[in-house]
């Protein structure tokens, strides 16, 4: 935790190092004003479905909103999604400024946002006691969680709540959630087992999270709310449907992940052993990984030895021919992402496909003409959100540190090297190197603070 004024401890630097800018061309800027009076068009009117959105505290740039209905004969889900394409025209100065930025990047001290907060925070988000223009994908499922329908369409909708994952979490703990979310503790969990049985895998890893703290910032952990991954299990459902109907079409856009080979499951099957922690023969490793107990350092190392089981992440476009690799290892199945296109660039391109299909319509060319241009975009864009996360983390990191070098702390392995290894640190929660050989993963060790330096935003330790 640091004391000291906000003007020394902005993120203006990671900005400059990654060529961040926030201001939109005046062009682009300019057709996303107008099209914010642009007709919603010939549309479905489900403005008298009570959606609701469930999204961080504060958030303005709400993509999705969600309605759930428990039948007798299984559920009923209705997911509203921002529809991107009223408001971007192909080919425009605004899509081709999104192409270039392919996503928002979140910093501690403001967004640097994909599209004008115009849209991204007003006529395009699904913010609540307005009628929005959506794209509503409604899923009729089995009492086990299974979709017996899907259907993608064009509506207008009005969100009547805005929540965040805590404050739900909350009511479902007290016994009296919010009718229209209230069979998400049935639903979220029947789609979570159905995702084991597919051998998908999730990592529990503690996830680093960097809060204002008065006149600086604080670094904190957050446990999974059970809300948070049930809502993510609506999600995944919805990004599935979205590779299905692509792939029936031989056209569209995939997120995938090849399976894991079998040296890198071995691998995690020599540390548990070596770890002492049970592993059957029979049980898959997303099965392994999800009986653990996070909160124990031999599962800490087990989840970051796991993370060698999800490499080679990318993006498949295709059209008149399915590509060689269509499923994504995380999830156990093809998959796209439909689900965020107020932040992610390839959202609003999938979900065109996805309506263009249902139509039973012919892709527009200029749909067609980018689907081959997305993976690179998305690549590229991808790889530098990964490091603007990672440097303010680390400039965060560095600033709470300031000042104790030479303190010892007591540190978890997470990953051994020969002369360097990876630990966390519970307090402050910070994720850093240390030196030292072949230390024991898994082991709680104490370490010594060697190097924090904010200007290079870098922190070191050493084992003692």
């Amino acid at each position: 935790m640091i004391r000291t004024g906000r003007a020394d401890l902005s993120f203006d630097g990671i900005r400059t190092e990654f060529g961040l800018r926030a201001a939109f061309p005046p062009d682009a800027l300019a057709e996303a004003e107008e099209a914010v009076s642009r007709p919603v068009g010939d549309r479905a009117d489900l403005t008298s479905i009570p959606f609701v959105t469930i999204d961080p505290p504060g958030a303005k740039d709400l993509d999705q909103a969600l309605h759930l209905e428990r039948t007798a004969s299984g559920f009923v889900v209705h997911y509203a999604i921002a529809d991107l394409g009223l408001f971007v025209t192909p080919g425009g100065a605004l899509d081709a400024e999104v192409r270039r930025r392919g996503q928002t990047m979140y910093l501690p001290d403001g967004n640097v946002p994909l599209h004008p907060t115009v849209l991204s925070e007003g006529a395009a988000s699904l913010l609540p006691g307005v009628v929005r223009p959506a794209v509503v994908w409604t899923f009729t499922c089995s009492s086990e969680g299974v979709p017996t329908a899907v259907e993608v369409r064009r509506a207008l909708v009005r969100s009547t709540a805005q929540f965040d994952y805590e404050s739900v979490q909350k009511t479902f703990d007290a016994g009296d959630p919010h009718p229209s979310v209230a069979a998400l503790a049935e639903f979220g969990p029947l789609r979570r087992a159905l995702a084991l049985e597919r051998g998908a895998i999730e990592l529990q890893l503690p996830e680093q999270e960097i809060e204002s703290d008065g006149d600086g910032w604080k670094l904190v952990t957050r446990p999974r709310a059970s809300v948070d991954s049930w809502n993510a299990e609506i999600s995944l459902m919805t990004g599935m449907a979205a590779a299905s109907i692509m792939l029936e079409a031989r056209a569209g856009i995939l997120r995938t992940l090849p399976d894991p080979d079998d040296a890198a499951v071995g691998s995690l099957r020599k540390s548990a052993a070596a770890l002492g922690v049970p592993w059957p023969a029979d049980l898959s490793p997303g099965a392994f990984l999800a009986g653990l107990d996070a909160s124990t350092p031999e599962a800490l190392a087990l989840f970051t030895d796991a993370t060698r089981l999800l490499r080679g992440a990318g993006y498949s476009a295709f059209n008149g021919s399915v590509p060689e690799v269509v499923t994504h290892a995380g999830v156990a199945a093809p998959y796209t992402h439909v689900t965020a296109p107020l932040r992610r660039l390839v959202d609003r391109f999938a979900t065109e496909v996805c309506l263009a299909v249902s139509a039973g319509q012919e892709l527009p060319s200029w749909l067609a003409e980018a689907l081959p241009l997305l993976p690179s975009l998305m690549g590229a864009s991808d790889s530098l959100a990964s490091k603007v996360e990672r440097a303010s983390l680390d400039q965060v990191e560095a600033w709470v540190l300031t000042g104790r070098v030479g303190q010892e702390f007591e540190a978890v392995v997470m990953r051994s090297g020969d002369n360097e290894a990876e630990v966390f640190i519970a307090s402050p929660p910070v994720l850093a190197k240390c030196a030292g050989s072949h230390l024991p993963e898994g082991e709680r060790i104490h370490v010594r603070l060697t190097e924090a330096d904010p200007a290079t935003h870098r922190v070191r330790f050493t084992a003692v």
